[in-house]
Formats: structure tokens, sequence, C-alpha cells
């Protein structure tokens, strides 16, 4: 068994890269993964002016203007999250969902002492979505953001871990992070702190790995397991986390043994009864574990891998009008390039994208694989029809559409 190589092209694998150095770590990425990744916490003082990213005022614009609903927003106070029903309500007139937030209320929480948790971020804040972009396809795996907005002098959430890494980028404020070694190295998304609610209070109590405060600029990371607290100091305090959701082996072996159970549909035994009676022979495990066992080493993960990899992430925005406009003007001096954060991969004649997949002919492949290279290309370089049915598809977008 083996996952198979495709060709892979993604027009962010060009642009993309620097962001783990020159904006969050001040490491070059081999540095990084051999000394930190998954490893150790890494405080980086000055990483950054992260204004272009974030701020006090893009706060108030999503709360009050953006007509956000849950779960976009929660709210937490004193170690508990809060009921949506205390800071949501109906937006009046032709906006009467009832899960919509409500302002004020969520001003009278926030001035009574309750962090405000501006969730996935990634999905409606475009600067915050670029970076998060570049990064997960720098890092190879998925990435989102969070806000957390702690008024002075107040904690959100009591010490816990998370299950992914992070990245804590301070905005405005100054906050201190109180930071203890893993009770549960390396827990799986389906092994939360909570699991382990005992062992994270004991060790809460004990010395702490790092105590810190952070300025706006500076950046700490944290490996998926490593406990932490946070407190806002003299002022309100603003932070992203940026949370990478990291692939394991233990899910590589989860897609290994799915790509096998869907195998053993196609074997005539394995799809036969059990012997009547309520005691299975010893002999049908040994017939169902050899079977499996072959199947293991047999089947090929890399398709489902790579399939469930691609819908871990969304390809970057599409203007819809933009677009009609670029099918209706389509001319051979049209200018278009690969949609950014595809993950297109060619696998023979079938190009896969995360807005879908394509099959071409061989006479296609040439021009196919040029536009993967991620620049901008005239239409009348890769040829109108192809130019039109990828347009169409999503992969393609004109050259100006950022």
């Amino acid at each position: 068994m083996s996952i198979s190589p495709l060709e892979v092209r993604d027009v962010d694998a060009q642009r993309g890269g620097g962001v783990l150095d020159a904006r969050l770590t001040h490491r070059d990425r081999e540095e990084f993964a051999r000394d930190f990744w998954g490893r150790a916490p890494l405080l980086t003082r000055g990483a950054s002016d992260f204004s272009d990213l974030f701020s006090a005022a893009a706060v108030d614009e999503l709360i009050s203007r953006r007509g956000l609903r849950t779960p976009f927003l929660r709210l937490a106070k004193d170690g508990a999250t809060l009921p949506d029903a205390s800071f949501t309500a109906p937006a009046g007139a032709g906006a009467s969902i009832a899960d919509q937030v409500d302002d004020t209320a969520v001003w009278r929480a926030f001035a009574d002492g309750a962090t405000l948790v501006l969730q996935a971020l990634h999905r409606t804040w475009e600067p915050v979505a670029d970076l998060v972009a570049r990064l997960g396809t720098e890092l190879g795996h998925p990435v989102q953001a969070n806000a957390y907005v702690t008024p002075p002098q107040n904690r959100g959430f009591d010490h816990h871990y998370d299950v992914h890494d992070v990245f804590v980028v301070q905005i405005e404020g100054t906050k201190r992070w109180i930071i203890h070694e893993p009770v549960h190295p390396d827990p799986l998304r389906d092994q939360p702190w909570t699991d382990h609610r005992s062992d994270v209070e004991n060790a809460a109590r004990g010395d702490a790995h790092l105590d810190t405060v952070l300025a706006p600029g500076d950046v700490l990371y944290l490996p998926r397991g490593w406990l932490h607290a946070a407190e806002a100091q003299g002022a309100v305090s603003v932070h992203l986390t940026l949370g990478v959701h990291t692939w394991t082996r233990h899910a590589l072996a989860e897609h290994l043994v799915r790509s096998a159970l869907a195998s053993l549909r196609d074997d005539p035994r394995m799809r036969t009864s059990l012997p009547l009676g309520d005691d299975t022979p010893a002999d049908e495990f040994a017939l169902v574990r050899d079977r499996l066992l072959a199947a293991l080493t047999e089947t090929d993960p890399a398709p489902l891998f790579h399939r469930t990899r691609r819908g871990q992430a969304r390809p970057a925005p599409l203007g819809p009008l933009a677009q009609l406009r670029a099918v209706a003007d389509l001319t051979p001096d049209t200018r278009v390039r690969l949609r950014a954060s595809l993950e297109a991969r060619l696998d023979g004649r079938r190009l896969h994208t995360r807005a879908g997949w394509l099959d071409f002919t061989e006479q296609d492949l040439t021009a196919v694989r040029r536009l993967l290279d991620g620049q901008v290309h005239p239409a009348g370089e890769l040829g109108l029809v192809r130019v039109e049915r990828l347009l169409r598809a999503g992969v393609l977008v004109p050259a100006d559409d950022r």
C-alpha cells in the first residue's frame, strides 16, 4: 500500500509562501518543523504589525453592521459559554430570523465581563481569510480563525487544552498566558480536555511551563494538548487564534480502513450471512481478519484521503457577476488564471479541485497542465472552448479578480 503520487498544483503554493516565517515565527520552515511543530510552544515577540489583519474597529463592524448569526459569535464568562438566546434576537422588518446578533445585548454582556468570540473569521473578514488560506497551503493542514475580545481583568475560559494547534496573534491590548505541559499529549479531535478534567485541574495548580504577557504584534504557537488559560490586563484585549486542524497518522489509518472496507463490499464471501446461532465460530473471525488484512495491504487510500483533504477548506471567493462577464466577453486576449485555494490535482485525465472534478481528453492535457502553474494566461493560449468550460466550472477566474 502506498499513497500514489498525483500532479499537484495550487496557485497559493506560489504566492502563499512566507507566512510562517515573515508574519508568525521569524523561523524558517525547516527549523520550525524540527524544533516546534507538534513539540513545544514558541513565543515570538514583535512578529509583525497586524493592523492590516484585524482591529477593534473590525470587531465593532462585525457585531453592529454585518448581520452576524450564531454560531459566528458566542459569548463566554467565568469559564462557561452563555446561551445564544441571551444575545440574539430578530432584526426587524425583512430580517426576522431569530438568531441574529443583538448588538445591544452583546454590549451589555461585554460590559458585564463577558468575552466575545468571533468564530470562523476566515469566512467573514477578508484580510483574515486571505492569511488563513495562505497559511493552510504553506502548512499542508487546514486552518481556521477565531477572535477573542476580553474586557480588562477578565478571563473567558478556565485552563483547558485544544485538540488543534494554535497560533495566538495579539492584536490590541495585552493578555497574560499561563501554559502547562500536556496531561494527554497529541489529543485527537474526539479527545477533548473534558475527558481529562481532573488531570487538567491538578496540572493547572502546578508550576507553569510558561507564564508571559502578550503585547500587540506578539505571536504564541501552542501545539495541541498544551494546557493554557489567558487573562486580559489593564485594557480590552483583542487576539486572533489561528487553529491548525492537523492531519495525523491516526486519520490516515482511518482512511486506509475505510478504503479497505469499501473494497470488501465487492467480495462475495464477505457479503454472506453468518451461521445461525448465538456463537460465531472462531474460523469466521479468522476468515474476516485474513480478508481485511489482505484488503489493507492492497488498497490505496490516496483518493479518499485527498478528497477529504480538499473538503476541509474552501476555494477562494468567486464573484458570479464578474464570472458571467468573463464568459460573455471572452476573447483570445482575455487574461485568466487558476482560482486560488482550489488544491487542484491532475490524476491521469481527471482534474480534481475543491470546486468539483472534470475529465479531459489527451489533447487537452498540455493546456490543462499549463494553467496549473498558477500564472496568468491569455485565453487564446489555452483554447477558448477549454477556457469557457473552466470558467463555467469555477476553476478559472478573470486575472484581475483577486
